[in-house]
């Protein structure tokens, strides 16, 4: 699978299938149609097109397609920011990071969050563990 960067409607119906499980093309359609107000043929197209890129698979149910994911939505995010880290900030997760506080407004229970992950991942390289233990590699990351 490697390639899970998906594109804003992709991604769109990756939440719908991630929320529910499996559905038909009619049922994803239907999810998004106050949203995006896309034909039922045009979702039918992308999913054939996410199924050639392997990020969903479908089984058959009498005469419909029913979908489900095969990449997670974990999976996607990692894959997805990693390429954004990379492309825009030299890798550097600390130029991202104060790139989004720098440009969002950023309350102060979101500063709380942030630095009590902070303080665990320095606590973990303090006992000698990696700060996320499935963190992946650039290279399985891409």
């Amino acid at each position: 699978m490697g390639q899970e960067h998906l594109g804003k409607l992709q991604l769109a119906i990756m939440r719908v299938l991630w929320s529910q499980g499996e559905s038909t093309a009619a049922e994803v359609q239907q999810a998004l149609e106050p949203t995006h107000g896309l034909a039922p043929t045009t979702i039918a197209t992308m999913l054939k097109k996410m199924e050639a890129k392997g990020v969903v698979e479908h089984r058959t149910d009498g005469r419909r397609f029913v979908y489900r994911p095969r990449v997670t939505e974990q999976g996607v995010t990692r894959t997805m920011v990693a390429d954004l880290a990379e492309t825009l900030f030299d890798g550097s997760a600390a130029a991202l990071v104060s790139h989004l506080l720098d440009v969002h407004d950023v309350d102060a229970q979101e500063l709380a969050q942030l630095k009590a992950r902070i303080e665990a991942a320095e606590r973990a390289r303090a006992d000698g563990k990696p700060a996320r233990p499935n963190k992946p590699s650039k290279e399985r990351a891409r």
